[in-house]
């Protein structure tokens, strides 16, 4: 056999054999040069304290100028507004009830492949800068990773900055990098004689205008996006000292603080500005429903892959490209109270597209008489997280274009029973495609718990919350729904 022919059949072989599981598509093939891929994740900070979203009083100069020089997301959302349930769903394309880490602190299924296996089978390396909150490692099997460096007068540790450069300088291939900061995440600075007029006070928290310590925090916060928009800043110049245009650079925040463990706008709701020279026409806007289990899919069409058939998410690289189109119709929400530090038993589950939002709470004082087991200390609990939250309907349905703040519950309005049960419909299909440990039916009102002693309890004390010795180990494991991989 001729050598030539040789190796065109090795070439091939070589070709097919990498390919079976991501087939590269003809436009990769035509320009082979994959970009660099940047995702630079702030930490608790509302969609709504940026320049570019609509808060002039606020300083995040650098992410107000990736707005111009790049794509805005006004409908951008994370299926969880806590840390890792919210991170988990970036690195793995699918939802906190699919993915398992559907409660703060607790680790994805083990079984999961994360964006660390996508992304290394496409020739790229994958890299994580600062803050982790995910687990277990043989998922997220980082290339790199650098932990936050402390940093002296500041309250919260600073992205490893020295690490960043250098590699930056010195990349021989394609990469995929996560700079995760701890700002503006509390502890917050502390900010001597705080105005409320230098707040931008919404429908959500002007009652608190009044209110010092709620002003003083604020102000603190303020202070420390200012300082997270110091490290975004030096990034960026790093970036284009050291980096050709055939890079996109993400900016987004985890979730928001305001909404923190709710499934409210102002938790789920999430800033999301993209930068791509010669691919994202500067300054432009898009309203389309995303969401962060899309990033994943859109990341793999990037480089040349396709994503998984079990993934949630859609890839959105058409509207990168200007094109308007629909991703999702509608997106979801989760709301997990246990294993935080305050947990008390109230789930509830959302669905919601670009005008109307859902929402159900299980355990809402309306129907906890239905909930209830017979076991005396489970239903203690059962009635303690119902009452916990005394103020939250069973159902609630909100026309998001008119009131975005969530003002006006429309659950009851005849005249939107067919939005409200279409709605339900939908969202019970979901649960299901979730596994979702929750469903219609009376009395599951599930306790969950990591297996042996890796989380918190409810009948044990927290940092923040203090049970009466009576009710201290109160409750058997029979009466824990365990979540094992946890």
């Amino acid at each position: 056999m001729k050598k030539s022919k040789v190796i065109t059949i090795l070439l091939a072989f070589v070709i097919i054999t990498s390919c079976r599981e991501y087939k590269i598509d003809k436009v990769t093939l035509d320009n082979p040069a994959q970009p660099n891929i940047i995702f630079y994740l702030a930490d608790d900070q509302d969609v709504y304290d940026y320049g570019c979203y609509g808060n002039e009083k606020v300083h995040t100069t650098a992410v107000d100028r990736l707005a111009q020089e790049g794509l805005l997301f006004t409908n951008a959302f994370t299926g969880q507004a806590i840390c890792a349930p919210s991170r988990s769903q970036l690195f793995t394309g699918k939802y906190p009830l699919k993915n398992g880490c559907f409660a703060n602190h607790t680790a994805t299924r083990p079984t999961m492949e994360s964006v660390t296996d996508h992304m290394k089978k496409l020739g790229y390396e994958v890299v994580l800068a600062g803050k982790s909150h995910v687990k277990p490692s043989n998922v997220y099997q980082w290339d790199s990773e650098w932990q936050p460096v402390p940093k002296e007068n500041v309250p919260r540790d600073y992205i490893p900055l020295d690490s960043i450069e250098n590699y930056l300088k010195n990349k021989t291939k394609p990469f995929c990098m996560f700079i995760t900061s701890k700002y503006p995440h509390g502890k917050y600075f502390e900010v001597d004689n705080p105005k409320a007029e230098d707040i931008k006070f919404y429908p959500f928290n002007e009652d608190k205008k009044t209110d010092p310590e709620y002003v003083k925090s604020k102000a603190g916060y303020y202070r420390s996006i200012k300082e997270d928009n110091t490290q975004l800043e030096r990034v960026l110049n790093l970036v284009d000292t050291y980096l050709s245009n055939n890079t996109l650079f993400i900016y987004s925040a985890d979730h928001g603080v305001s909404g923190k463990f709710t499934v409210k706008d102002i938790g789920l709701k999430v800033p999301l500005v993209m930068r791509w020279p010669k691919v994202i026409k500067a300054g432009t806007v898009s309203d389309q429903l995303v969401h962060y289990t899309d990033i994943l899919p859109t990341f793999l069409d990037i480089a040349g892959g396709k994503a998984m058939p079990d993934m949630d998410g859609k890839s959105f690289l058409p509207i990168l490209q200007g094109k308007d189109v629909e991703i999702n119709e509608y997106v979801y929400g989760v709301r997990t109270n246990q294993n935080i530090l305050n947990s008390e038993i109230f789930p509830s589950r959302m669905i919601r597209n670009k005008k109307y939002k859902y929402i159900r709470n299980f355990n809402s004082l309306e129907v906890v008489e239905n909930n209830l087991t017979g076991k005396t200390y489970v239903d203690y609990f059962i009635k303690r997280g119902a009452n916990k939250f005394k103020n939250e309907p069973f159902e609630e349905l909100y026309d998001i274009q008119n009131d975005p703040f969530e003002q006006h519950n429309l659950a009851n309005d005849e005249e939107l029973k067919s939005v409200k049960d279409t709605l339900s419909k939908k969202m019970f299909i979901w649960m299901n495609s979730q596994g979702d440990i929750l469903n219609k039916i009376a009395g599951n009102m599930p306790i969950i718990t990591p297996s042996g002693n890796k989380g918190f309890k409810l009948d044990q004390d927290t940092p923040t919350r203090q049970i009466a010795d009576s009710l201290k180990n109160t409750l058997q494991k029979e009466d824990y729904t365990i979540i094992e991989h946890w």
